[in-house]
Parts: structure tokens; C-alpha cells; sequence
């Protein structure tokens, strides 16, 4: 694997009135040249060549000048091979025949497309997410993969694809961890698998979340049905649960405080009484009774 190594150079504006010296140097023996050839054409040639290479130097020495805006850096090259890499912001001056591959290095974004998987019971659900990541190693990013960037793309739709396969999206077995049901565990599961698939393009993800998840369209009905049910269920424990206790508490009350004395069928006709009016959907009508429940 490619590691970075830092490189100096120099400074750009330092460099730059001594460039410029050349050429305009050059340019004044040129034109010197010219004047002394119809005296001395020897010298007046030599005068011309010279103001040549010296204005030729001026101009190829202004092509190493490059700026570095904040967060940007440099990876320098010359013919084929790996000299360093330049993070320092600023106008600098490095060897003009080094190509200079300029690598952001700011935060940035990735939102994957919504993917059609299968989750860990085999359910078709759409999963997306978002991956912030940034570069960390320029000279892996550039010499050790062949696009960075597209590599960073493809594994995190890799890495989406094989997260939604480890877990189910909800209801999953005792205490055992759902797509819908912890999502801070499973960003962070996202994230370090993201950070061992990205390490070799010298990129580190600093936060990796689903921004998407449902069933797909061809089961969404179904499943939202059986969710409704489940509701439905859940509620009429809760319902049931909390009359049984009051119907307790009431019968408690009244035999504690002896306010009646009941029977065990008197008991059985309160306690029917109670659960109807407590767990029906609809408001319970009375009926007086104006005889005894013995007749």
C-alpha cells in the first residue's frame, strides 16, 4: 500500500519576481542581440540564443507556480514517480516539470440510491443511506485505487446490501437487533464496516446513517396490514390487562372496607359487568335491575 509523505517547496512569491527577471531578461538580450548583429553578427547570434534560453527558462519556471485553497492538497509527481504530497495552503513554486494532481480533502456527502434487498428473514425491503467521509491518505486515494471516488460509491452499496442481510427489519427474536428497531447500533455497524472496506483508499468515514427504509411496494400491504393487527393486539392486552386490575382493585376495596358482602356468583355477575363496560369499543347502556339475580 502507497503512503503519503509530506514534500517542501517553495514559496511562490519568492520565486515569482526571479521568474519574471528571466523573462524580461531574456527579452532585453534579444533585443540586444538584435541591435549588435548588424555591428558584430557573431555576438549579436550569440546575444539572440542566449536571450532565448534565458526568456525560454523564465516562462517554462512559471508553470511550477500552483495555489492550495484551505483543506486541498497537492500530489506531486515527476515523470511516473511518487515525490510528495503539499497541504499547506498558499501560492508556492515546486520543480515546473512535476505534474501537480490536485485532491480535496474537504468533508463531503454520498447518498447511496434506494437498493432492493433482501433482509435477514428474506423480506424485499428498500434501503438507502448516507455516508460522510473525507480523504485522508492522498497517495492511496490516487495510487492504490482506480477512482477513489467511485470506489468509495460502490462499496457503500456493497456495504448497505450486506448490513440489510444481517438483520431483520423489525420483530426479530428476543432481544435480538432490527433495522427499524436500533438504528444507532446498526449506524455504527454500517460505519465500521465502511471503514474496512474504504482504509485501503486512505478515506475515513466520519459518519455513516439510513436516511431510507420501508418494505418494497410488493409486500408493503401485506405488511402493514399484519403491523395494524399487531397494534391492534398490543392494545387490547394493554386494555385487558388494565381492566382485570381494576376489576381487582374494586372488588379489594369493597371487601376491605366492607361496604357489601358478595358472593361468589354476585362476585361472578360484578366482574362480567366490569370487563364489558371496561373493554368495550362502545359506551355500555345500563339496565336496571329491579329484582335480585336470584330471580
Amino acid at each position: 500500500m502507497s503512503q503519503e509523505k509530506p514534500i517542501q517547496v517553495s514559496s511562490g512569491w519568492v520565486r515569482l519576481p526571479l521568474n519574471l527577471m528571466l523573462i524580461f531578461g531574456g527579452l532585453a538580450l534579444l533585443v540586444f542581440g538584435i541591435a549588435t548583429a548588424k555591428d558584430d553578427p557573431g555576438l549579436g547570434v550569440a546575444l539572440l540564443l542566449a536571450g532565448l534560453l534565458v526568456s525560454s527558462a523564465g516562462m517554462i519556471a512559471l508553470l511550477g507556480h500552483f495555489t492550495l485553497q484551505p483543506n486541498e492538497a497537492r500530489v506531486l509527481l515527476l515523470f511516473g514517480h511518487y515525490k510528495g504530497t503539499v497541504r499547506d495552503s498558499g501560492f508556492h513554486w515546486t520543480n515546473p516539470f512535476m505534474s501537480k494532481k490536485k485532491i480535496s480533502l474537504r468533508v463531503r456527502n454520498l447518498i447511496t440510491e434506494k437498493l432492493k434487498v433482501n433482509d435477514k428473514r428474506g423480506n424485499p425491503i428498500d434501503i438507502a443511506a448516507v455516508v460522510v467521509w473525507h480523504v485522508e491518505d492522498t497517495a492511496q486515494a490516487l495510487f492504490d485505487v482506480d477512482s477513489y471516488e467511485d470506489y468509495v460509491r460502490i462499496q457503500s452499496e456493497s456495504a448497505v446490501r450486506q448490513l440489510a442481510s444481517g438483520y431483520a427489519y423489525d420483530h426479530g427474536e428476543a432481544e435480538e437487533e432490527t433495522l427499524r428497531g436500533n438504528t444507532e447500533n446498526v449506524a455504527r455497524a454500517l460505519q465500521h464496516e465502511l471503514s474496512e472496506r474504504l482504509r485501503k483508499a486512505g478515506v475515513v468515514v466520519d459518519e455513516a446513517r439510513l436516511t431510507h427504509l420501508a418494505y418494497a411496494a410488493e409486500i408493503a400491504q401485506v405488511m402493514l396490514r399484519r403491523q395494524q393487527a399487531e397494534a391492534v393486539i398490543a392494545a387490547r392486552q394493554k386494555i385487558v390487562h388494565g381492566a382485570v386490575s381494576m376489576v381487582e382493585m374494586a372488588l379489594r376495596e369493597l371487601s376491605e372496607k366492607k361496604v357489601l358482602h358478595l358472593d361468589e356468583e354476585r362476585k361472578a355477575a360484578m366482574v362480567s359487568n366490569l370487563l364489558v363496560i371496561l373493554c368495550g369499543e362502545s359506551e355500555a347502556q345500563p339496565v336496571v335491575n329491579t329484582g335480585t339475580l336470584y330471580t
